[in-house]
């Protein structure tokens, strides 16, 4: 018996893996993040298969039901947003498993940061104005930040910042980061990607906020700051510059 923690995805049934879909398919017990995920992204699974949500759901009652599948033998989908790797909660649920003797796999998902860049049709990285991405959230209504992990020191170095989990904490956000990379930074913030509902406002720190209260996102939405949102280069990549020698293109070739 193994729990695969499976990457859904950012929530649209199209992004699901292949590999994703099958173990949805085949397990007898799928447990999916259902506070997060639509129903239909964990529609693979046949009428046999007991579908459960995890969303009115405690660690201990979670833990309870996949020991409950290890003692039958039966495969569990452990179904979460986005990609595992990232605040999705599944190291508690680790401990647990390890403690228990009961086996795991991860399955990767497309992450939710990657999902929100293609919509917003840009690249995070650019020569010359930042190549540095920096996942992170706050703590608004959340666990404590640990010592060193403010937003203002990854402001400091120009990286582009991909704050999760922190919709309704922007009109602090905006004031703290205003000072640093300046009022008229580009920010996005991206709702629902990939959704019917999916939503995409693109404003400044200083106008940002409000534009966000006028259409009440407060949850389930994606904040990205720096420089590189305008998309505006300074310089090219040296990946296609045919003066730039490397090892698979040499100059002359």
């Amino acid at each position: 018996m193994t729990v695969y923690f499976i990457g859904a995805g950012p929530g649209n049934p199209d992004l699901l893996t292949i590999r994703a879909r099958d173990l949805i398919a085949s397990c007898p017990l799928c447990l999916y993040a259902g506070s997060i995920l639509p129903e239909a992204v964990v529609a693979h699974a046949p009428r046999t298969t007991r579908v459960i949500s995890s969303a009115p759901m405690a660690l201990e009652e979670i833990i309870d039901l996949l020991e409950e599948a290890n003692a039958k033998g039966e495969d569990v989908a452990r179904v979460h947003s986005g990609d595992p790797s990232i605040f999705s909660a599944i190291g508690e649920q680790i401990a647990a498993l390890e403690e228990r003797g009961i086996a795991y796999r991860i399955i990767p998902g497309v992450p939710a940061f990657a999902a929100c860049a293609a919509a917003l049709g840009r690249e995070l990285t650019l020569p010359g104005i930042s190549q540095t991405v920096v996942l992170t959230r706050t703590s608004k209504r959340s666990s404590p930040m640990p010592e060193g992990e403010a937003l203002e020191i990854y402001a400091k170095t120009g990286a582009t910042l991909a704050i999760h989990l922190s919709a309704r904490a922007l009109g602090e956000i905006s004031e703290q980061l205003g000072p640093i990379y300046g009022k008229d930074c580009p920010v996005a913030v991206v709702y629902n990607a990939t959704r019917p509902d999916e939503k995409i406002l693109r404003g400044t720190l200083e106008s940002i906020a409000g534009d966000c209260r006028k259409v009440h996102i407060t949850r389930t939405a994606m904040i990205f700051i720096g420089p590189a949102l305008s998309g505006k280069l300074k310089r090219k990549s040296a990946l296609y510059d045919e003066t730039h020698q490397r090892m698979f293109k040499r100059r002359g070739q």
